[in-house]
């Protein structure tokens, strides 16, 4: 039986070696100096959390969801001061457009991550980080005033208690037969975030973070989260 629980601990160790931060971060050079004295209008965060069953199947949690918006808001209302952010909240925009420009940003957000950072790269862009969201993003400029637009979406999963069993006991089972198999158990924090120029829709500045790490549902962990998401955003 020891020699099965030190397979185990091996194994766990082996997956903790490879569990990599992923942090990438592109800022267009011509905004360097500018942004701290320019208007920024915060978008409504676009967040989900979600529970993994014993079957490995996710779950969305409206509580957990609506408590780490919160905790995330908190944490980027926090950190303005020293990012010295002229940040002002998007509330006076029809909803229709907000929902419609924050999936239009969803959208674009993935692309990049899947065509820029990720390994598909469009061979047209010559590597070149060129990213926009259109003139639809104008509204924003007419009803907030500001220069610019913060877009933010999170998504955060964790492990539940029966998928923690299920995980143990299988790899239980594998080692007794000689094959030990760590099943990954989950839980793994993503989010990306887009600075977007309201004159044009450009993105000027994007930041995207992947981590087997952090709990949003928590006050200080959520700030931790917007410090590695925020920790290059421009002045």
């Amino acid at each position: 039986m020891n020699k099965i629980i030190n397979k185990i601990l091996g194994g766990v160790f082996l997956l903790l070696l490879a569990a990599v931060v992923n942090a990438q971060v592109y800022t267009d050079p011509k905004i360097a100096g500018k942004v701290a004295s320019k208007k920024v209008a915060l978008m409504p965060l676009d967040v989900e959390l979600f529970s993994i069953s014993g079957g490995g199947v996710l779950e969305p949690k409206a509580d957990w969801t609506q408590q780490a918006t919160q905790n995330l808001l908190n944490g980027i209302h926090k950190r303005k001061a020293s990012a010295k952010i002229d940040l002002v909240e998007v509330k006076d925009v029809e909803e229709e457009k907000v929902i419609s420009l924050s999936n239009l940003h969803e959208a674009v957000g993935g692309a990049v991550i899947q065509h820029h950072v990720g390994m598909f790269k469009l061979p047209a862009k010559e590597g070149k980080f060129d990213w926009s969201l259109g003139q639809d993003v104008a509204v924003l400029r007419e009803k907030t005033g500001a220069d610019y637009a913060l877009f933010v979406v999170v998504r955060d999963s964790y492990t539940s208690a029966e998928r923690i069993a299920s995980s143990i006991i299988t790899s239980i089972l594998t080692c007794a037969l000689g094959i030990c198999i760590v099943p990954g158990m989950g839980g793994v924090q993503t989010g990306y975030a887009s600075l977007v120029d309201l004159n044009d829709g450009t993105i000027v500045w994007f930041s995207w973070l992947a981590r087997p790490s952090g709990d949003l549902r928590t006050a200080d962990k959520a700030e931790e989260t917007v410090a590695a998401l925020l920790s290059k955003f421009p002045n």
